[in-house]
């Protein structure tokens, strides 16, 4: 189900989409009868399956329940604690992925085979030919593509346990790639690889600035690791433009590896190149610099879809008009589709899912609410009953998305809410709508509501009452940073809350020890959040924000304050009454230890 073609012939390439779109339905019931015929007497699908003559569509879809992570995990778990890889899937679980999701305060874990290396591969690999059709030119230069790894976790059974890119950039079919004269990049494998985090954004946007002239496309996987990159050229640019001048590289770069790497690039002292970049970079204003240090630029590669979204404006303001691609929707679980008309406006973007990918289905969910639907209970209709196959969702519908992988998650509900935008061919196209639960985000972090209530509750000041509360994610800031807004009443009087600096920074702080995992590796290891602000508002706030929502259509019957508010009128009404700010004046805890049962 990989098909084996040359990525640098775009016609090639193109051909193969319009093939595998076009034939969508079959794909699907060939990938389904694949991963049926491989995985039937995984100790998972015996438990519903009956074997050889159980491995069709119609048995799959009547014995086989829709499920979701906690479901999977004691499974997954149990191949982590060092159980047979065939609980789950024939082919070996080489390492488990690292959602960015949680469970019980830990990274949700995602098996993976040496396959799937194979499959993203090629996943890849359609993209250059869809570029190629709508950007010409792209074989004349090189991509500044700021790519990072994070953290990885040793799981009890020895499996390494690390997110998706950092297990693809890791791996040989990334390291030892076949030269593509339409993909080159500006950063060597060395920066990539590196496991300081500032050291490779250093070397890299080094390499970039070294290389300025051949730059014809800018890039990081998403639009927060990109805008984080801009402002560290802004409070870097002095000491890069030294060792642009100088021939050298900072004393602070302690790998070698790097140094090295970055050193064959610099070719020795360019101080006409120096002197450029350091006027351009020395200007009062920086809208539109992107433009400017790399003149050649024809657009920039990050995906502004979903949360990301947040960040177009400041794009904007950076980037001088270029067009800003979004060419992929991946996650850990599985790499889904790619954007086709990869040049339209961030709020167009849809992706084609590519049939070969997994198996498919979805979940019908509500316009509005996006919970799911229901005539009746959920015991008389349930979800495998309501289930829709790839080619026959509807247009303008909203659907959760499930799946079915060769690598051992079987009609799993993935959490993304997806809207029907059209088809291309049989294949469907979705715009990305949100993470189901997800209130609030900055990077790879999501934390849900129910996060929010727990550490807002764990963290609330014993000598005042909290009579209610939301948030924001503030992307002004680089990096962004969440943001609380709390109403205070003194236990014992009317007056105004008396607010201890001291006091108010330590729930700041107490909030982010009880997020999660994640958002505790983004703001400690990472460095991708920036400290969490309390903005205590003033008694009656909430009410005039139940009015600001009423006014706007809200019910009054079934008003409830919002936990996150993105609306610029609500933000104004908040700001426009807060007493007081408070920041996180430590970075939580945050360790890198084995994955315990």
């Amino acid at each position: 189900m990989i098909p084996s073609y040359d990525p640098t012939n775009t016609e090639a390439g193109l051909k193969l989409l319009e093939d595998l779109t076009t034939n969508a339905d079959t794909i699907q019931q060939e990938v389904l009868h694949q991963i049926l015929s491989r995985n039937c007497r995984t100790e998972y699908l015996k438990s519903f399956l009956d074997g050889e003559s159980d491995k069709n569509q119609e048995s799959f879809k009547n014995k086989v329940p829709v499920v979701n992570y906690e479901d999977m995990k004691p499974f997954i778990q149990r191949i982590s604690d060092g159980e047979s890889s065939d609980i789950l899937s024939s082919q070996p679980i080489v390492e488990l992925l690292t959602s960015s999701g949680t469970s019980g305060g830990k990274p949700k874990l995602m098996p993976s085979t040496a396959e799937e290396l194979d499959r993203k591969t090629f996943f890849y690999n359609m993209l250059v030919p869809v570029m190629n059709k709508y950007v010409n030119g792209l074989d004349e230069g090189k991509g500044m593509y700021l790519l990072f790894i994070k953290p990885e976790i040793k799981t009890p059974s020895g499996l390494k346990a690390r997110p998706v890119l950092t297990s693809y950039y890791k791996s040989q079919q990334f390291k030892n790639r076949p030269f593509n004269k339409y993909n080159v990049i500006t950063s060597p494998n060395e920066t990539i690889l590196c496991e300081d985090s500032k050291q490779s954004m250093y070397c890299q946007l080094l390499c970039g600035l070294v290389q300025r002239s051949h730059v014809l496309r800018l890039g990081a996987i998403f639009a927060s690791a990109f805008l984080r990159a801009v402002k560290f050229l802004e409070n870097n640019f002095p000491q890069l433009c030294a060792d642009i001048r100088t021939g050298t590289v900072a004393s602070w770069i302690t790998d070698s590896t790097c140094r090295d790497s970055v050193l064959s690039i610099l070719n020795g002292p360019n101080p006409e190149l120096a002197d450029e970049v350091e006027a351009l970079c020395s200007a009062k204003s920086w809208e539109g610099i992107l433009r400017r240090i790399w003149p050649k630029t024809k657009y920039i590669e990050v995906i502004v879809t979903g949360s990301m979204a947040q960040y177009i404006p400041t794009l904007e303001f950076y980037s001088g008009g270029m067009p800003l691609v979004s060419v992929m929707y991946a996650s850990s679980e599985c790499f889904f589709g790619i954007n086709i008309n990869p040049l339209c406006k961030p709020s167009d973007v849809s992706y084609t899912l590519l049939p070969n990918m997994a198996y498919f289905e979805f979940l019908p969910v509500d316009e509005k609410s996006h919970v799911e639907i229901h005539s009746g209970s959920y015991d008389t209709l349930k979800d495998e009953d309501r289930i829709v196959d790839l080619v026959n969702v509807e247009t303008g519908r909203y659907y959760e998305l499930v799946i079915t992988t060769f690598a051992g998650l079987y009609r799993y509900k993935v959490g993304d809410i997806l809207k029907v935008t059209g088809f291309h061919n049989k294949a469907p196209q979705f715009s990305f709508v949100e993470r189901r639960n997800v209130v609030l985000s900055i990077d790879t972090d999501k934390s849900s509501e129910e996060d929010l209530m727990k550490a807002v509750a764990q963290a609330k000041p014993s000598s005042f009452l909290l009579t209610e509360y939301t948030s924001y994610a503030d992307t002004t800031s680089i990096p962004g940073h969440y943001v609380l807004f709390w109403e205070l009443k003194p236990l014992h009087d009317n007056d105004p809350p008396k607010l201890n600096e001291k006091m108010m920074e330590d729930c700041c702080s107490e909030v982010e020890d009880s997020l999660d995992y994640v958002y505790r590796r983004c703001r400690n290891k990472d460095k991708s959040i920036g400290p969490l602000e309390i903005r205590v508002v003033s008694l009656g706030t909430f009410d005039s924000l139940m009015d600001f929502s009423i006014s706007q259509g809200s019910s009054v019957n079934q008003y409830k304050t919002p936990r996150c508010v993105k609306s610029g009128g609500a933000l104004q009404i908040l700001d426009s009454r807060v007493i007081g700010k408070f920041f996180s004046k430590r970075v939580p805890q945050w360790e890198q230890l084995g994955l315990d049962s």
